[in-house]
């Protein structure tokens, strides 16, 4: 028997975030059967933790359709769920995109800080930026000029486009097939729409086709992937806290801060956890 913990990540309150399913020793479980349980539960992604002594943990991630190799959210939710066992603890985490360090600290609630895989980021290209205005049916011209299209990478890639509106970013209508084959080509996990509110303060949506998902309300891969980007093009200093409303339009609000590493390519990513029945 292995328990299946449910947890919503990046909210303290059990009606907004992310969902992920969580389970803390899933020694004895094949693919098969991780894969069927991601599915049963339908979030979009749960963890699955190999204990390997002390606070050190293999961990793999599986949306309802396949393996992930880095999950943001997923692995907050498995944080808190461990601080709830063992309290305030740093933790290792071995991930398929690589070491991901999480600390866990206890105040009024249990917060999770990951420390992401690397990042890069490098253009779109013409024609991935073609097809995937097309998909979301929006123009160059709902585009912000100040943020250039990128290919964001912090343990997943991810198609980064910025919103010129609010409005924009709000009225989100994409042709679902179109753009999962256009990020099945391109290894996209998500496509991180985003749109400024300031210099540090940003609005984002993640369309989640590849994890059979319309749309997912939080997503701290993304968001580290982001701040690598940000970073890249000048816009960010190191140690500065960028703050992500993420999820309000589709009624799951969440909320991510994030903080590049000074001196690295890495990013902090944090958030609170709560479980739900």
């Amino acid at each position: 028997m292995h328990d299946v913990l449910k947890y919503v990540a990046f909210t303290s309150t059990a009606s907004g975030g992310n969902a992920a399913g969580v389970v803390l020793d899933a020694h004895g479980l094949s693919d098969g059967q991780m894969l069927a349980i991601a599915a049963d539960l339908g979030y979009s992604e749960s963890a699955f933790l190999f204990p390997e002594g002390g606070h050190a943990y293999r961990i793999r991630y599986f949306s309802p359709l396949a393996e992930v190799a880095f999950c943001g959210h997923a692995t907050i939710a498995a944080a808190v769920a461990l601080g709830e066992r063992i309290g305030p603890a740093v933790v290792d985490l071995f991930t398929q995109a690589g070491p991901v360090q999480v600390e866990i600290t206890k105040g009024d609630g249990i917060t999770a800080t990951l420390t992401s895989p690397p990042s890069s980021t490098r253009p779109a290209t013409g024609e991935e930026l073609r097809r995937a205005l097309e998909a979301l049916r929006w123009s160059a011209d709902d585009l912000d000029p100040a943020y250039p299209p990128h290919v964001a990478n912090a343990g997943n890639d991810h198609l980064v486009l910025a919103a010129a509106t609010r409005e924009r970013l709000a009225d989100l209508d994409y042709d679902f097939d179109a753009l999962a084959e256009l990020m099945a080509e391109g290894g996209w996990t998500t496509v991180h729409l985003f749109w400024a509110e300031s210099r540090t303060v940003f609005h984002a949506r993640d369309p989640f086709p590849p994890g059979g998902v319309v749309e997912d309300p939080a997503t701290g891969a993304a968001a580290a992937a982001f701040t690598g980007y940000l970073r890249h093009l000048g816009r960010l200093d190191d140690g500065e806290v960028v703050t992500i409303h993420q999820g309000a339009d589709m009624g799951r609000p969440s909320l991510l801060t994030t903080t590049p590493v000074p001196g690295d390519t890495r990013v902090k990513v944090s958030g609170a956890a709560v479980p739900i029945s």
